[in-house]
């Protein structure tokens, strides 16, 4: 029987903090009844969702290699959909909605970081390099399938035994979202508003260009003296997604982001070009034959210092493994136990305790690493079985290592380190692909899919311990939420490749318009690995150090690391972004109202993120088509850039202001 609608009051009171010994959690929905979850109602809006924000994450996270999770505004869709349909005990429902559908953020995340860049090695080797919607489908789908099979032994130590001891910060948003819904919430109505501002402000800059979509002091002859003299420059792109996206990041991690990138463009680049100004610096890469000094900026950024960069990403993924080795053997543990565990044990489970069993997480990653075999042996690999062997022990064990990184990660600080950990997996496939005879073009590709599958996998561990813990105060049936997960990432990887096709089409990921900005990064790392030349080590190195030394003085690395080689202009908005949420939290005395216009501005961000991407795949489905109405002549004049900075400090004043009416 399903449970009559009863009214909600809010979360309990132990909900966010430790237990007390003998003190039990007891959820919304009670363990004992049965309630709404699995219907055609929440599978079908559920792949909806999937569809419409797999094709808004790729279109983002490939413009500025950042990709929003999509589980807020998904949330926020959910109850703005069952309160105007007048639904009746739709909590769970809305959990199914929201779970199913923010497997595109996570598929996203895996993907783009990665895939991308086969077609940028197309474009350099279109001779030996062939790419297919299967290959992309197959990567994101496995990798997908395995991130989950390998999180779901570990649920129950992050989201129960360690309840109260980890924040789960974009948990905690979306599951006060679901809670405020079932309360009669108006929580659609902001989300909607700045969605169609969002939209229709980046719809503008992308489809008419009627304003520049980034700023720079370049746009005055003090500004160009300085970038070609003293190699010093100043970016921000505009766009209502990129603000949006930083409100979410926050302050902390959001300026720990850009001194990352100050510091590479405003210290390392002027540095450089000072001490080795006459010098040709071309060792691991033979096509310079510039001076350091007869550079650019950005020429500097792209050869040398990114890479400085990437060994700070690869070292705090190390780092986090080792800090993270407890966490390993306790959930490991915990996972042995119950399967050792009696058949009939499953009938004494609580509903709101009950996972998949064991017996199918065993046979199922079984399954799903021999279909990972058999893609690498008869389409990446070419039939070569040693090849092949050694790829499959290499994405199994970095991948399952890795996955109570990302998990960890999650839990404390909402950000999964995806790409750090993923350069690292390429680094190491390189290498070992090498030394078993794998070079070239092939072995670029064989790098780039085994990074794929694992990238995809943590992506997904990370991202679905969320959807875990939501389901945990609420009170789902974990069953439930991991069997229809599955559902969502085969939507969503068969989106994800889609798109990613239309968009190389369109714009291609080499020609600056889309900038693709992780998958160029991963493509610099294995390129002179697999072409015989030698690999920038010593700028790895220095990064691995800078890590090191971070790590030790107590700054997050990894958030430093990932501003050294994302583009400034791309780390900027990220800072105003955090800036704008410092500011609306702090205006008032009253901690309530602070948290309410803290919450209105997540409702307004992630309509600047879900509006201005969804209008990108449009403007990008136009040109695709063949209709293309940007003015070029106008977009190269600088007045476009001034045009475009008064724009920005509109959107930004209409944002504070909108979250400040709040009382």
């Amino acid at each position: 029987m399903k449970q009559e609608e009863e009214p909600l009051t809010g979360l309990p009171e132990n909900a966010f903090r430790e237990l007390k010994p003998g003190e039990v959690y007891n959820p919304l929905m009670s363990p004992g009844k049965t309630y709404p979850e699995v219907n055609l109602w929440s599978v079908l809006w559920g792949v909806c969702m999937a569809v419409l924000f797999s094709a808004a994450a790729a279109y983002l996270g490939l413009k500025v290699g950042q990709v929003f999770e999509a589980a807020i505004p998904i949330a926020i869709i959910a109850v703005g959909l069952s309160t105007a349909t007048k639904r009746k005990n739709s909590l769970g429902e809305n959990v199914i909605i929201q779970s199913i559908g923010a497997s595109s953020g996570v598929i996203v995340a895996g993907a783009i970081f990665t895939l991308p860049a086969l077609y940028i090695l197309q474009e350099r080797y279109p001779a030996e390099v062939t790419v297919t919607f299967t290959q992309v489908f197959i990567s994101s789908l496995l990798g997908g399938v395995l991130g989950i099979l390998f999180l779901i032994p570990f649920r129950k130590y992050f989201v129960s035994d360690m309840h109260g001891k980890y924040p789960f910060p974009e948990a905690t948003a979306t599951t006060q979202i679901l809670v405020s819904g079932q309360k009669g919430g108006d929580q659609a109505k902001p989300l909607l508003t700045a969605g169609l501002v969002g939209g229709l402000y980046d719809f503008i800059t992308a489809t008419f260009g009627l304003w520049n979509e980034n700023f720079t002091t370049r746009i005055c002859g003090f500004g160009e003296m300085l970038a070609e003299k003293a190699k010093l420059v100043f970016k921000v792109n505009t766009g209502a997604a990129v603000l949006g996206l930083g409100y979410i990041v926050g302050l902390k991690y959001a300026a720990i982001i850009c001194f990352g990138s100050l510091f590479v463009w405003w210290v390392l680049i002027p540095g450089l070009s000072l001490v080795c100004g006459d010098m040709v610096l071309n060792q691991w890469n033979p096509d310079i034959t510039q001076t350091v000094g007869a550079m650019s900026p950005e020429a500097i950024f792209n050869n040398y210092a990114k890479s400085i960069g990437i060994g700070g990403i690869a070292m705090a993924g190390i780092l986090g493994i080792i800090k993270s080795w407890g966490i390993i053997k306790s959930a490991v543990g915990l996972a042995s136990k119950e399967l050792k565990g009696k058949s009939n044990a499953e009938a004494q489970i609580l509903r709101t305790q009950r996972d998949l069993s064991m017996k199918f997480i065993a046979i199922g990653s079984i399954v799903t690493l021999i279909l990972v075999v058999l893609f690498f042996y008869f389409d990446v690999m070419q039939g070569n079985l040693l090849h092949t062997v050694v790829a499959i022990i290499l994405v199994a064990g970095i991948a399952f290592l890795f996955t109570t990184v990302a998990a960890n990660a999650i839990a404390i600080v909402g950000t999964n380190p995806v790409s750090g950990m993923t350069l690292m997996t390429l680094i190491l496939a390189s290498v070992v692909m090498v030394a078993v005879g794998l070079k070239g073009p092939e072995g670029m590709v064989a790098a780039l899919v085994m990074g794929g599958v694992v990238c995809t996998a943590l992506s997904m561990a990370g991202g679905f311990i969320t959807d875990l813990k939501i389901g945990y105060w609420l009170g789902t049936t974990p069953a439930k939420q991991e069997s229809w997960k599955f559902l969502g990432t085969i939507v969503s990887a068969a989106t994800v490749g889609g798109v990613m096709i239309i968009l190389n089409k369109t714009y291609g990921f080499t020609s600056g318009d889309l900038a693709a900005p992780q998958a160029n990064a991963m493509a610099a790392v294995i390129e002179p690995l697999m072409s015989g030349v030698q690999a920038p080590w010593l700028l790895y190195g220095i990064g691995a150090v800078l890590a090191i030394v971070l790590n030790f003085c107590g700054i997050p690395a990894l958030a430093f690391a990932l501003g050294m080689f994302i583009p400034l202009e791309l780390n900027i908005p990220l800072l105003v972004g955090g800036a704008i949420n410092w500011y609306v939290t702090t205006r008032s005395k009253d901690t309530e109202l602070n948290t309410r216009r803290g919450e209105k501005g997540t409702l307004l961000a992630s309509g600047f993120i879900a509006g201005g991407a969804l209008m990108g795949v449009v403007s990008a489905g136009m040109r695709f088509g063949g209709i293309n109405w940007l003015n070029e002549a106008w977009l190269a004049n600088t007045w476009s850039q001034v045009v475009s900075l008064a724009a920005y400090c509109l959107l930004i004043f209409y944002f504070i202001k909108s979250v400040l009416r709040t009382k």
